[in-house]
């Protein structure tokens, strides 16, 4: 290897470290998202000091050309970061769906609650005083929405006793 091509390799190898590092620094990229990166760059800065490394390596694991091997494990890496990040994605999908949902519900909470105080002042009194425990409706946020519904039926299905 040529003198230009060495130093070529520890320059570039060691401007991804820098790189990398002043991305965690900043906090523009988490450390579990560059753990990869890092690790890659570790391993190009290594490679570009001690390319003998590479050769050993190649010829321990039975790779004919070592540069075939250095271009396995950036495959790999890459891989790997593909992995973390489908795995990133799909939980993030999740909670982009549950956030929504309970946006859903409690955009409904709100209306029906609306409702209830604009059609407040025709209601009689009796309908008025029935309001749902609004302890209930923030420990669960879909648990208002329905009470509505649930108080018409229990007011329907209860039998009704007269006095004889």
């Amino acid at each position: 290897m040529s003198t230009t091509a060495y130093i070529f390799g520890i320059v570039s190898s060691g401007l991804v470290v820098v790189a990398v590092f002043e991305l965690l620094r900043r906090r523009q990229v988490r450390e579990r998202h560059a753990i990869w990166w890092v690790i890659a760059s570790l391993f190009a800065l290594l490679v570009s000091v001690f390319p003998s490394l590479l050769e050993a390596l190649a010829k321990a694991v039975g790779v004919a050309a070592p540069i075939n091997l250095g271009f396995f494990v950036t495959i790999v890496i890459l891989f790997l970061l593909s992995v973390q990040h489908g795995a990133e994605f799909t939980n993030l999908e999740d909670k982009t769906r549950a956030l929504a949902e309970q946006s859903a519900f409690l955009r409904q909470r709100v209306e029906s609650l609306e409702r209830r105080l604009d059609g407040g002042a025709a209601q009689p009194q009796n309908e008025q005083s029935r309001q749902p425990d609004t302890r209930a409706d923030a420990e669960a946020p879909d648990a208002g929405v329905h009470a509505d519904a649930r108080s018409e039926r229990e007011n329907h299905d209860e039998p009704h006793h007269e006095a004889h």
